[in-house]
């Protein structure tokens, strides 16, 4: 796939360093993969959303995407933009790290477009061992969502597959880390 292939190239080339790195987990790393780098280049946004609609058409009926904020939110814009460019309107939202503690106090933003009972897949940017998607799930689910699974941009292959599946949630990634680290 064209597609699939230049996006890895955009993902090598603007968002790979190697180096030494904290990351969220608290884990060292010698590497740190900055997708927004590439989800907020044109080019790269256009062939995320491409590439995440194809995938999520595959993993079921599904009403709505979101996903927690920064990451997740070209992913979301560029997943329900192109959806309804095909046809499809899967609306979108967006989860708080932290209510704003003030106005509605919400966790969810773009709300008022959703319904009780909506179908939705939860997108990420990169995944490490699952947990800040797991929280996204358990606020959607608090919302009255069905969450079906996570569909991320990029697994760093250290535990997340195996963490969001352990809880009966479908998990899918377009790239591995390991595809990305392989430069060529």
């Amino acid at each position: 796939m064209q597609e699939r292939t230049r996006l890895l190239e955009i993902l090598k080339e603007l968002s790979y360093e190697e180096g030494e790195f904290i990351l969220k987990s608290g884990k060292k790393s010698n590497y740190y993969i900055d997708a927004r780098e590439t989800t907020l280049n044109p080019e790269g946004m256009y062939l995320s959303g491409l590439l995440l609609y194809e995938e999520l058409k595959k993993m079921g009926q599904v009403s709505a995407v979101g996903g927690v904020s920064v990451g997740a939110d070209p992913l979301v814009c560029a997943t329900v933009l192109y959806a309804y460019k095909k046809g499809d309107p899967i609306k979108g939202f967006f989860i708080r790290k932290e209510p704003k503690g003030y106005g509605k106090n919400l966790w969810i933003e773009g709300g008022k477009n959703l319904k009780e009972g909506e179908i939705v897949v939860i997108l990420e940017d990169v995944v490490t061992t699952g947990s800040s998607s797991l929280r996204a799930v358990e606020i959607a689910e608090k919302a009255d969502m069905k969450v079906i699974g996570v569909l991320a941009l990029l697994d760093r292959e250290e535990g997340a597959k195996e963490a969001i599946e352990g809880k009966g949630y479908i998990f899918r990634s377009i790239f591995k880390v390991s595809e990305i680290k392989c430069k060529s």
